[in-house]
């Protein structure tokens, strides 16, 4: 069985930037690529928090 590493959350302070001195052009537009594929994950999922937050306010919201 594979065990996968856990998702950590990013240090305070934010992201930590690759060295790419070294990189190809193809291995540097597929890290972009992918960086951009986690921006969007990253973009639903405070969309969904924010979905949630809307739902729960309206559900508890006071008649007045």
């Amino acid at each position: 069985m594979i065990e996968e590493e856990p998702l950590r959350r990013p240090a305070p302070g934010g992201f930590a930037p690759a060295a790419l001195a070294d990189w190809s052009e193809e291995t540097l537009r597929a890290y972009v690529e992918a960086l951009r594929a986690e921006i969007g994950r990253a973009e639903a999922a405070i969309a969904a928090r924010a979905a949630q937050r809307a739902a729960a306010d309206a559900f508890f919201r006071k008649p007045g």
